[in-house]
């Protein structure tokens, strides 16, 4: 697949998971607008089903990362055998990434017949959110890896979405553990959004998530049993490559 292709469905990939993030949420407030824990059943729900299959349709032309920070993984364990994304590649990606989330974000508005744009004022600052942060996104990274180097990265969708569904409910923050999906969020002011003064603690977050798989990565899975890269699902390898 050309560079292009990959960037485009990870533009789209991320537009359309912001998209189901963002209205559910909108949905879920308007439904259920006395009941908070429904509320969040519904987002949750909505989000895990939707990311599943977001992975099954994109995973075959990018890998399906949707998230910075699973790119950055995906770039720093495959530059030894020169088979993950190259530099050029992740800043391409990181792009699409987060261009698609504020998209996506947009689409939601327009959907439920809200401004285009309204910056979100709801604050999630604190300690104990960022460390939810950390907890939610190395979980995530932890899970991908784990899934590729063993071999079993055909039950990533289900087993990916799932744990964002549950992660929604066992961590503080709700989640989030993707920088582009935080950027997004921003550009939303409804139940899930995030106020821009509160995103920099949040990405911060992540990105020492990111770390704290790295090191899990390596005490546990420090030999893969398939290539490194691909970090959802795996595609041919270049022509000469051994796998």
């Amino acid at each position: 697949m050309s560079l292009a292709r990959r960037t485009s469905a990870e533009f789209a990939g991320t537009a359309l998971l912001v998209a189901a993030v963002v209205g559910s949420g909108i949905a879920a407030a308007r439904l259920s607008p006395a009941d908070v824990g429904l509320q969040l059943l519904e987002n949750a729900f909505a989000t895990a089903l939707a990311l599943g299959a977001l992975i099954l349709v994109f995973g075959p032309v990018s890998g399906a990362h949707f998230n910075p920070v699973v790119s950055a993984v995906d770039w720093w364990l495959g530059r030894s055998t020169r088979l993950g994304l190259s530099l050029a590649e992740l800043l391409a990606y990181v792009a699409a990434q987060v261009t698609g989330a504020v998209t996506g974000a947009v689409l939601a508005n327009l959907m439920f017949d809200l401004p285009a744009v309204t910056w979100s004022d709801t604050p999630r600052t604190g300690g104990h959110l960022w460390l939810a942060e950390v907890v939610a996104t190395a979980g995530l990274l932890l899970l991908i890896v784990a899934l590729v180097r063993s071999g079993r990265a055909n039950v990533a969708p289900a087993a990916v979405g799932a744990y964002i569904g549950a992660a929604y409910w066992f961590t503080s923050s709700t989640s989030f553990a993707n920088p582009a999906v935080t950027v997004g969020r921003m550009f939303s002011d409804t139940f899930a959004g995030i106020a821009p003064a509160s995103g920099p603690g949040f990405i911060g977050a992540q990105i020492v998530g990111g770390l704290v798989a790295l090191a899990a990565v390596a005490w546990w899975y420090p030999v893969p049993r398939r290539r490194p890269d691909d970090m959802v699902i795996p595609q041919p390898a270049p022509e000469g490559a051994h796998p």
